[in-house]
């Protein structure tokens, strides 16, 4: 196997990435076009505070609402929804984001924020799937819609 690999990279067929984050690129890809087809401003991807861990997958614009949106992508339909994997440890971690990106916008008073969750299905063999969870999640901890 060692050896197919390196046949492969001297043939320069290697992913760039390991799978699973190639996946998870394509998934934000699939979720900024859908959002741009929606209407949204795309004004950041992978989005990072540079003094905090972690980025946020996309920042948008719905006309006044500042979207801080979660992408979760998947190749399969496992049991457990992947809009399920936006633990509480990452729904802090974006809210913590989200403050230092308000923090550094130019104007006085600051805009109204909501945070989204995008699944993305790129299940092989099947048509692409997208379901979009607006208001996901508020800056405290309340149910969520897939609860």
């Amino acid at each position: 196997m060692a050896g197919l690999d390196r046949l492969a990279a001297r043939r320069g067929r290697t992913p760039a990435f390991p799978l699973h984050l190639a996946t998870g690129l394509e998934g934000e890809d699939a979720a900024y076009f859908f959002l741009t087809r929606k209407g949204y401003r795309v004004v950041a991807r992978r989005w990072s505070a540079g003094i905090l861990p972690g980025d946020v997958d996309l920042i948008a614009w719905q006309d006044q609402m500042l979207c801080f949106v979660e992408v979760k992508t998947r190749t399969a339909h496992d049991a457990a929804a992947a809009e399920v994997a936006v633990d509480s440890h990452k729904r802090n971690l974006l809210r913590r984001l989200a403050r230092q990106y308000v923090r550094q916008l130019p104007q006085e008073i600051p805009p109204q924020v909501r945070f989204d969750v995008v699944s993305v299905y790129l299940v092989p063999g099947e048509a692409r799937e997208i379901v979009h969870f607006e208001n996901a999640f508020g800056w405290d901890e309340q149910r969520r819609d897939w609860d």
